[in-house]
């Protein structure tokens, strides 16, 4: 269950309560997990999204946020039957009203895998139409902290360094994080003030070298609403931030299938330190690429990808990637230099790049389609741009099963199948899974 299918849900027993639950304690049997971190309950005819709880138990919740309707929010502050799942939280800071940064402290590693399976396989249920069994998959067989390779740190109001409180722009002041990488977690940073700032970017790669980036906030222009055409009101911007690197290299060197990879220090880059490599090798056998043929690879980054694909197809093929952040658009020219073949374009991915892309790399479409879209997905008009550009395999690299559920629903209905779906642990000690699906139409294509 989602969010929102919980707040439809409890819409259905009785209208919303009249008066705010805030800090009220219930006594509740948690239901099912629900995509986001929480787990469902219901109290008096109302959905109660509880953190720091597992299904099967039984709490004391106490609400920490009613906005009024069919839900409210809160966090279990004492477990009186617990689940076999539950362990003992390994970070300080993780518990009601500490940290947000994690959802799953108090959760074994295979109950969190587990859940996470259990959230994939309802969104595709739910979303998509799909009944699939889900397993989710480690990527190291370690205890689930010491992977983080980057952490944006809030600033509190006296420059201290932490993390925000869930759903609050609280800063819980931290003088270490136990998921961050060497470098990361216990970064020198953390011991020192920042006043002036609004976050503090650190980020490691693969020979232990650290960055450090300031971001301090800079007021932006108010912007017109839609009835400023016409004279009307201006509405006030968010602040934007300006963002200065204060230490260590020009660049970030990272290693995944024998080639080397040079990131802007402020660029993406998968956080754990066995993604790329997982998820390189999960793409590169759903695609079986052979030579000669076309690839297009969308929302490229840095020319991961590209680069694996482009030794597939080999110098008598062609891979274009599409990405529309320039540093990432120039790391992608240095890290392909070596292969003329292969080049990613800066662009915004749509459906007319997607169609000019495909255009480019060949009159008769493509092979293959590799995408890795932010958390909001493809959506409709570039999903469908890819499928009529006829590869034989789109392959989707999804961070989020809600929005990948959705975009698997647009190719089923286009004449396709989800033919293979890997998810892997990338994010332990949060809610968070990625998702690899591989799509092949209906017809055969050889």
């Amino acid at each position: 269950m989602d969010e929102r299918a919980g707040q439809r849900a409890g819409r259905q027993p009785q209208p919303a309560a009249a008066e705010s639950w805030l800090g009220r304690r219930l006594e509740v049997r948690v239901e099912a997990i629900a995509h986001g971190g929480h787990c469902v309950a219901r109290s008096a005819g109302r959905v109660v999204f509880v953190r720091h709880a597992l299904p099967g138990e039984t709490v004391l919740a106490e609400v920490t946020e009613d906005r009024g309707g069919s839900f409210c929010r809160a966090d279990a502050v004492e477990i009186r039957t617990a689940s076999p799942d539950r362990v003992s939280r390994p970070c300080p800071y993780a518990h009601p009203g500490g940290c947000g940064g994690c959802d799953f402290q108090h959760v074994s590693l295979p109950g969190q895998r587990a859940l996470k399976a259990a959230v994939v396989a309802e969104q595709l249920s739910r979303l998509a139409g799909l009944e699939r069994a889900v397993t989710v998959q480690p990527l190291d067989d370690g205890d689930g902290l010491g992977w983080r390779r980057r952490v944006r740190f809030a600033v509190g109001p006296a420059g201290e360094l932490g993390l925000r409180a869930h759903r609050s722009h609280r800063v819980v002041p931290l003088s270490h994080c136990p998921i961050g990488a060497p470098g990361v977690g216990d970064a020198r940073a953390l011991q020192s003030d920042w006043p002036g700032l609004a976050e503090l970017e650190v980020a490691v790669d693969d020979r232990g070298e650290v960055v450090e980036l300031a971001h301090r906030s800079r007021p932006a222009r108010p912007r017109r609403d839609s009835r400023g055409r016409h004279g009307g009101n201006r509405r006030p911007a968010r602040p934007v931030l300006s963002t200065e690197q204060l230490s260590g290299p020009p660049a970030l060197r990272y290693a995944v299938a024998g080639r080397e990879f040079t990131v802007h220090p402020a660029g993406f880059w998968q956080t754990h330190p066995q993604a790329a490599e997982v998820f390189t090798a999960t793409v590169l056998r759903a695609a079986s690429a052979r030579p000669g043929e076309r690839v297009l690879d969308l929302y490229a980054g840095s020319g991961l990808f590209t680069a694996a694909l482009a030794s597939a197809v080999t110098s008598t093929g062609r891979v274009l990637g599409l990405e529309a952040e320039p540093t990432a658009v120039a790391d992608a020219g240095a890290n392909l230099a070596d292969q003329p073949w292969a080049a990613v374009r800066r662009a915004t991915v749509s459906a007319a790049t997607v169609q000019a892309a495909t255009g480019d790399l060949s009159a008769d479409g493509v092979d293959i389609v590799v995408l890795d879209p932010p958390r909001s997905g493809a959506g409709r008009e570039v999903l469908s741009a890819i499928l009529a550009a006829g590869p034989r395999v789109v392959i989707y690299v999804a961070c989020d099963p809600a929005a990948l559920a959705r975009d698997v629903r647009i190719a089923l209905d286009a004449g396709w199948q989800l033919d293979e779906l890997s998810a892997f642990d990338a994010f332990p000690m949060t809610h968070h899974v990625e998702c690899i699906a591989v799509l092949r139409p209906l017809w055969n294509r050889s």
